[in-house]
């Protein structure tokens, strides 16, 4: 099963990506417990697109989210036609420095790779492609 939806950058947007989000995992019959880590990948890496790409004087950038469940694993894939940008070579943050010495961000990237099993990201017909993955079963 697939499912794609497509959405302006904008922040408001977040609350129709989630509900699209429900919405497909409720249709493919998945357990309710295993959607917080897709909730907490799609928060930090759309508002990061929100935030970052949005270039001023021109119209919002064009996300598009695509879920699919296979028989194994779920897959997410975020795609925006905003300036490449591979969020995956950002440097890991230092979580041992003193919070006042922790420089801003980092710490969504970061996150999304912990809770995910696997993230990979690739530039396409100028395209950046975030691609996101949980397997169903521990």
């Amino acid at each position: 099963m697939t499912a794609q939806r497509t959405v302006p950058a904008e922040a408001s947007q977040l609350a129709v990506l989630n509900q699209f989000l429900r919405d497909f995992w409720t249709a493919a019959a998945l357990a309710p417990a295993r959607m917080g880590s897709f909730e907490l990948a799609l928060e930090e890496i759309f508002m990061n697109l929100v935030m970052h790409a949005r270039e001023p004087g021109i119209a919002p950038r064009r996300v598009e989210l695509t879920l699919s469940v296979g028989s194994d694993a779920v897959t997410m894939m975020v795609e925006d036609d905003g300036p490449q940008f591979d969020p995956l070579s950002l440097p890991p943050p230092d979580l041992t420095a003193n919070l006042a010495d922790r420089s801003l961000g980092g710490l969504g990237v970061y996150l999304v790779r912990n809770v995910m099993d696997t993230v990979s990201y690739a530039r396409i017909a100028g395209r950046n492609q975030l691609r996101m993955s949980k397997r169903l079963a521990d």
